[in-house]
C-alpha cells in the first residue's frame, strides 16, 4: 500500500508532486477506496484531520452523496465500466454536515489506457464558493440589463419619434431631443467600457504602459475638465508638496484613476473637494476627499466591490468607478484605502511606488 511522505508528497515515485501546494482538495485512494493521501486543502474543505484519513476507506472517512442520497463511490465502482475510462465528470456532492463541494475524480490505470485501475485521485472545490460565484454572475447580468435598458430606451424612443415626426418639430425641439440621444449613447459607451475593465482586472489581462507621468499636472486637467462641464472652480482645491519623485505610471489609467475618484467626490459628496498630492518614503500618495456625510466605518469594506453604491443608488452610476480604481491602483504595484476625512466627509487615498520601468 502506498502511504504520504513527511514534506506532503504522495509515497509513490509516479506521484512525487507536493500535494499541499495545490489550491483544490485532493484525496487519493487506492482501487478498493482505501486513503492513501489527503492533501492540507481537502482536510480545511471536509474539516477531516489527515490522520484520521489516511489508511481509512473513503465511505466511512468522506461518505460523498448525491442530492437524491447515493453513495458516490459505489456510483463511482472503479472495478467496471470500460477499461479506457480514466475522468469522472464534476458533480455536486454533499457531506453529512450538509456542506456541498463539487467532486471530480480521474481513474489511474497501469497501463495506462487499457490497464486495470491503481489509483482515483480526487479533486474537491467549495460549492458555496461556486455558488456565491454563479449569484455574482447573476448579478452581474441583472444589473447590466438594467442599467442599459433605461438609455435605450430613450434612444430608441427618441430616434423612432424624429424619424416619424420630423417635420412636426421645431429646431430647438429636434436639438433637445437629439442632445437626450447622445447623453445616453455616451451612458451606454461608459458602461460598455467599465465592463471591460472589470474584466481585464478579473483575468489578469490589464496592461500597464509606463512613462513618466506628473501626477499633478494629470489633476490639474482633470480638474480644469469639471469646471469645462460647469462645475464651479471654487469647489475644487489642489495641495501639492514641493518636491515629488519621478513616477513612471500609466498616464491614461492614472487620468482614470482621479477622474473616478472625483466624480465620486462630486457625485456622492459635498462642499469642496480637496486633492492633495504628498511623498511618502516609497512614492506618492494623492489623497481626494470631500466634505459630505463620508462613509460608515462598518461600510468601508464594501466601498470596493462591484456595483457598491450604498445609500446612493438614486443619484445614478454603475457602481463599478471604485472596483475598477481599486484593479487599477493595484495593477501599478499600489495601495488604495478610504477614511473619515479630517473636516467629515470620505477620503479615498492611494499610493503609487516610484522608480523606473525595470522595478516600479
Amino acid at each position: 500500500m502506498h502511504g504520504e511522505d513527511t514534506d506532503g508528497r504522495v509515497a509513490d515515485p509516479s506521484c512525487s508532486v507536493p500535494i499541499d501546494d495545490l489550491p483544490d482538495g485532493l484525496i487519493v485512494t487506492d482501487r478498493f477506496g482505501t486513503i492513501l493521501a489527503v492533501n492540507r486543502a481537502a482536510t480545511r474543505l471536509t474539516g477531516v484531520a489527515r490522520e484520521r484519513a489516511v489508511g481509512g476507506d473513503i465511505n466511512e472517512v468522506f461518505p460523498f452523496r448525491d442530492h437524491d442520497g447515493r453513495e458516490w463511490w459505489k456510483c463511482l465502482d472503479p472495478h467496471s465500466g470500460l477499461r479506457t475510462r480514466t475522468r469522472v465528470p464534476e458533480r455536486p456532492l454533499h457531506l453529512p454536515g450538509g456542506q456541498e463541494l463539487h467532486v471530480t475524480a480521474r481513474l489511474v490505470r497501469r497501463p495506462p489506457r487499457s490497464g486495470d485501475v491503481e489509483r482515483v485521485t480526487i479533486t474537491l472545490r467549495d460549492g458555496g464558493a461556486r455558488a456565491r460565484l454563479e449569484r455574482s454572475r447573476a448579478d452581474l447580468v441583472s444589473t447590466v440589463a438594467h442599467e442599459l435598458r433605461s438609455p435605450l430606451t430613450s434612444v430608441k424612443g427618441f430616434t423612432a419619434t424624429l424619424l416619424a415626426k420630423w417635420t412636426r418639430f421645431t429646431e430647438e425641439q429636434k436639438l433637445v431631443m437629439l442632445e437626450t440621444v447622445n447623453n445616453d449613447a455616451d451612458r451606454v459607451t461608459r458602461l460598455i467600457t467599465e465592463l471591460l475593465d472589470v474584466s481585464r482586472i478579473e483575468s489578469g489581462r490589464l496592461e500597464i504602459h509606463r512613462q513618466v507621468v506628473d501626477v499633478a499636472a494629470r489633476a490639474r486637467r482633470i480638474i480644469a475638465g469639471r469646471v469645462a462641464a460647469g462645475e464651479p472652480e471654487d469647489r475644487f482645491r489642489l495641495n501639492v508638496a514641493d518636491e515629488l519623485p519621478e513616477m513612471w505610471l500609466d498616464a491614461d489609467k492614472i487620468d482614470q484613476i482621479l477622474g473616478n475618484l472625483v466624480e465620486n467626490a462630486v457625485r456622492h459628496g459635498r462642499g469642496t473637494v480637496t486633492i492633495e498630492i504628498e511623498s511618502v518614503g516609497w512614492g506618492v500618495a494623492v489623497s481626494v476627499r470631500d466634505q459630505g456625510e463620508g462613509i460608515a466605518p462598518e461600510l468601508a469594506p464594501r466601498v470596493f466591490r462591484q456595483f457598491w453604491r450604498g445609500n446612493s443608488r438614486r443619484r445614478g452610476g454603475t457602481g463599478l468607478g471604485l472596483f475598477i480604481v481599486k484593479g487599477l491602483v493595484e495593477a501599478h504595484g499600489g495601495t488604495i484605502t478610504v477614511q473619515r476625512a479630517p473636516e467629515g466627509g470620505a477620503e479615498f487615498r492611494f499610493t503609487m511606488p516610484a522608480g523606473t520601468p525595470d522595478f516600479a
